[in-house]
């Protein structure tokens, strides 16, 4: 752990954000911005982020708005997939951050996609690992999953059972996107928020705004960025196969594509010092 990380907390035009900062507050080396998933928040990133650190890169890691964050946005707040994308370009410029370094997981990987649709000026480089992309948003297995987050009443109905580290860890749960044990500690935190009604609000927002055509309308100006793009991709996911990760290499003009023995959706969890060397490659 960086015993120099900290956590801090931004008002943005959306609400409240909560960000770990791990690294020297002053490095020579571009900022690296980090987009979670779905049901997960910055913890993910922390491995990732501390091996960074060792490095002398300081990275910024944000608990978004998808149902794992503590504080309920506002209540008007758009939080569509573009609009949560927006809240990290926001987040980016609050911080005044330049030449940012974007690196997104699963759902983050289609929020990137989103940002640098709406506004890449502020984006220097970037690297994915296993994601949505194209009409994978979500991937097929996870469409009914999507489907009962619109609904605030269904996710409440199930929150008594995520309780259960059994069934978190379950093959209907998070289980199949790590290859190795996970914490119960940490895939509790990422579940308790559902009790919040407010929370479960702000989910429903996220899913009803995910539609694959809009994704894969993305996809057909990937090819104008004219940034370098570092796809790293775990070729034994359960959601996302590798062929999605070379067809999404392929998207943009400037890309590299690398695969990760065994490696499932959770890299950044499973393969820190992986996802850590593709950041640090693509510098």
């Amino acid at each position: 752990m960086d015993a120099s990380a900290l956590s801090e907390v931004i008002e943005l035009p959306q609400g409240q954000i909560r960000y770990r900062a791990a690294g020297p507050p002053t490095s020579e080396r571009p900022p690296v911005v980090f987009v979670h998933g779905v049901l997960v928040d910055r913890e993910l990133w922390t491995p990732v982020a501390d091996l960074l650190a060792q490095q002398g890169v300081r990275s910024y890691a944000p608990t978004l708005p998808m149902g794992a964050h503590q504080t309920p946005m506002d209540a008007d707040a758009d939080l569509t997939p573009r609009g949560v994308a927006r809240l990290v370009l926001d987040l980016i410029a609050a911080l005044d951050l330049r030449d940012v370094t974007l690196v997104g997981n699963d759902t983050g990987g289609a929020i990137t996609q989103f940002v640098l649709d709406t506004d890449p000026d502020r984006i220097g480089r970037v690297v994915l690992t296993n994601c949505d992309a194209f009409g994978a948003f979500p991937p097929p297995p996870l469409t009914l999953l999507v489907r009962a987050l619109r609904h605030p009443a269904v996710v409440a109905a199930m929150v008594p059972g995520l309780r259960s580290t059994r069934l978190r860890h379950g093959p209907l749960g998070f289980g199949p996107l790590s290859t190795g044990p996970l914490d119960p500690a940490l895939t509790g935190a990422w579940v308790k928020p559902l009790a919040d009604g407010k929370i479960r609000r702000d989910l429903a927002k996220l899913a009803r705004g995910i539609d694959p055509k809009d994704l894969l309308d993305v996809s057909t100006r990937l090819g104008k960025l004219d940034r370098p793009v570092r796809v790293l991709w775990g070729d034994d996911d359960r959601y996302f196969d590798v062929e999605l990760g070379r067809r999404l290499a392929d998207a943009f003009t400037d890309a590299t594509f690398e695969t990760v023995a065994g490696g499932r959706t959770f890299l950044p969890l499973d393969h820190p010092d992986r996802v850590a060397t593709a950041i640090l490659a693509a510098f």
